[in-house]
């Protein structure tokens, strides 16, 4: 700039004014939303759920009040006594009939979900011996039933820790681990659970449900899930821009499409032929779940 030259003004036009204008609004109106969830009458009561991404749309709001924990031990949890209501893996509500299951609200997908899939490097139909992540037993039970529709059996057996994965010939992995396992280096095919289940059944999968311990009263608990899950699907895009985990391309495909929190009629037809399959291939006391709202 010239010597005593008038600096420039920048006009801003009508449309870039409401816009920021509507941007603030939004934030003033996303921080109130946040703040309201707080109080909501969560606490004294127990709810967990699991450090997952495809779980934190469920959640939004309500992150600081709620116990983080693997979807096994979530479940121990519940058959304890130490948690009213927790996001589980649906074969814990299949295999115990104790628990509601609260309707309008699940993890699943139609077809691709990424991070459910057998890591093999042989023909899947020659495979003889999995090592599973033992988090979900909903996925080893979804792997069984895959299989045995081929007609393959193979052994199964706990992985210990997901630094060997890389060393096995077939291994079944979940949640972030198997995405950071799908992202990296490796020599591995990827067997897609969602996608498999999807060409079997022409159905959505459920992974996850809210499951209700029925001796509590949860009234309370069903209304602040409800609203988290509301408030997470209204504020999606901001969570998919904010994350840290993984880039922004990936938060945007895997949040934005291979995952869906709704649970209705096809999502129930989808859990109502797993546990035709379950009993078909031998799995004894499978209980059709029961909704609440």
């Amino acid at each position: 700039m010239n010597p005593g030259e008038i600096p420039k003004m920048r006009v801003t036009s009508p449309a870039e004014e409401l816009a920021r204008r509507v941007e603030r609004e939004n934030e003033l109106l996303t921080r109130q939303r946040e703040r309201d969830l707080e109080e909501l009458p969560l606490a004294p009561m127990r709810v967990g759920s699991v450090p997952y991404l495809n779980a934190v749309p469920l959640t939004r709001g309500i992150e600081d009040q709620i116990v983080l924990a693997p979807p096994s031990q979530l479940a121990q949890m519940l058959r304890e006594g130490k948690l009213d209501a927790a996001l589980v893996s649906v074969t814990e509500v299949l295999f115990n009939d104790a628990y509601d299951v609260l309707d309008g609200i699940a993890v699943a997908s139609l077809g691709e979900v990424k991070s459910v899939f057998l890591a093999h490097k042989r023909p899947i139909d020659e495979v003889d011996l999995i090592f599973c992540d033992q988090a979900s037993l909903t996925s080893v039970s979804l792997l069984k039933v895959l299989l045995a529709e081929r007609g393959c059996r193979p052994e199964f057996r706990p992985l210990l820790n997901y630094e060997d994965a890389a060393f096995h010939d077939s291994v079944l992995l979940i949640g972030d681990p198997a995405l950071k396992f799908a992202l990296a280096p490796h020599e591995h095919q990827i067997w897609d659970l969602g996608t498999a289940w999807l060409e079997l059944t022409k159905l959505p999968f459920v992974y996850a449900v809210w499951a209700l311990r029925r001796e509590v009263d949860t009234t309370a608990i069903r209304r602040v899930l409800r609203e988290a899950k509301v408030f997470g699907i209204q504020t999606l895009d901001y969570l998919i821009n904010n994350r840290s985990e993984f880039d922004l391309e990936f938060r945007r495909d895997y949040l934005g499409w291979h995952i869906h929190y709704h649970l209705g009629a096809d999502e129930k037809q989808g859990l109502t032929k797993f546990v035709e399959l379950l009993r078909k291939h031998g799995t004894a006391d499978v209980y059709e779940p029961k909704y609440v709202s």
